[in-house]
């Protein structure tokens, strides 16, 4: 099954050309990393799937349907980190809550309370459920974020550069909640990242762009030294780690 698939997707935003004739296909149940170098287009890749951005031409269709008509518990969004106004009065399960009616709620119901306390609990973070969102540190945000992206059990989940900030220990423990989750509910994951390590180790597959698909496939192929200095203009040394998650078993998917 098909989870994402662009056909010769271009976005536009004002003068500008952050997608260029993207073409891909993320088979459901996959760990895909995106990456490229700072303007390539990694961020209006993962809003365009989400319905954020409209195609200036091609399409974009998630689980065969394009993202506006996607039903929204279907999805889940961790956004980056530095886009979050730290003076924001609210509580951490307030927050976790937004996931499940996309709006926030002064008083929650105990339906719902059980609802966010089980999903912070899915993620180590129990214990932060009444803190407020000002006090907690980069990880623990996160992990609150996380929480809320998983609530309605989402079979996409789309990150955007996560452990920004997050020191090397969140980092790790942040990266096993979320295989984790993919591999009890056989979720698919694209998360937008600038390791190259981190997508080697985790990703099923990698997505490199500058504007336009670099390469496409295991870490292996897609983040050959001929692949990485053609999306960075320089090598970034030494062979990639093979990854060890499960790869199903496609074709070549991409058209460059």
């Amino acid at each position: 099954m098909i989870a994402v698939e662009t056909r010769n997707l271009t976005v536009k935003l004002g003068e500008n050309t952050p997608l260029d004739e993207v073409s891909c296909q993320i088979h459901h149940g996959e760990f895909v990393a995106v990456l490229g170098p700072n303007g390539a287009g990694k961020s209006v890749f993962l809003k365009t799937v989400l319905g954020l951005f409209e195609p200036a031409a091609g399409e974009v269709l998630v689980y065969g349907k394009p993202p506006g008509r996607v039903e929204p518990s279907s999805l889940g969004y961790v956004p980056q980190l530095k886009t979050f106004d730290r003076s924001f009065p609210a509580l951490a399960e307030e927050l976790v809550a937004t996931g499940l009616h996309l709006t926030w709620r002064s008083r929650l119901s105990a339906g719902d309370r059980q609802l966010v306390r089980a999903s912070l609990e899915t993620v180590g973070a129990a214990h932060l459920a009444s803190r407020s969102l000002g006090g907690l540190s980069g990880g623990e945000l996160q992990r609150v974020y996380l929480a809320r992206a998983l609530i309605r059990k989402p079979r996409l989940v789309l990150l955007d550069e996560p452990v920004t900030g997050i020191d090397s220990v969140g980092e790790s423990d942040f990266y096993r909640v979320l295989e984790a989750y993919r591999q009890e509910h056989g979720a698919t994951i694209i998360m937008v990242t600038h390791d190259w390590e981190i997508a080697s180790h985790y990703g099923c597959h990698v997505l490199v762009l500058n504007r336009r698909v670099i390469s496409f496939g295991s870490p292996a192929e897609a983040l050959c030294e001929d692949c990485l200095k053609r999306a960075y203009g320089v090598s970034r040394g030494g062979p990639p780690v093979i990854a060890s998650c499960p790869r199903p078993e496609h074709g070549h998917r991409f058209t460059r």
